[in-house]
C-alpha cells in the first residue's frame, strides 16, 4: 500500500526542503488571517449612556432641521410624518437620567 503523495520531481523532498515549504505555506496564511475580535470598549456604562443620549439629541436636532427644510410638496407625506414623530419625542428625560455605577462605586 503506497504512503503519502508521490514526489513532484525525480525524488522525494529532504526534511529541510519539506520544513521550508511548510513554513512558507503557513507564513503566507498567517499574514492573510484577519482578526475577527471587536476592539474592547474601555468606556464605563454611564459614559456610554451619556454619549448615546448626546448622539440621540444631535440626531433629533438634525431631523428637526431636515423637517424644517422639507419642500411643501412633501409636507403631507410619510417622510414628514416620520420626521415629526422623531422630533416630537421627549429625549430630554433621557438626558436627566444618571445611571448607577454599580458594584459599590456609587
Amino acid at each position: 500500500m503506497p504512503r503519502g503523495c508521490k514526489p513532484q520531481g525525480d525524488q522525494a523532498l529532504s526534511n529541510a526542503e519539506r520544513q521550508a515549504r511548510y513554513r512558507a505555506r503557513h507564513q503566507t496564511t498567517a499574514a492573510t488571517a484577519v482578526s475577527r475580535q471587536r476592539p474592547i470598549d474601555r468606556r464605563s456604562r454611564p459614559q456610554r449612556w451619556r454619549e448615546a443620549v448626546d448622539m440621540l439629541l444631535a440626531l433629533q436636532a438634525d431631523y428637526a432641521d431636515w423637517l424644517a427644510a422639507l419642500p411643501d410638496s412633501l409636507q403631507g407625506g410619510a417622510t414628514a410624518e416620520a420626521l415629526e414623530a422623531i422630533v416630537d419625542l421627549d429625549l430630554t428625560s433621557l438626558a436627566d437620567i444618571d445611571p448607577p455605577r454599580g458594584y459599590g462605586r456609587d
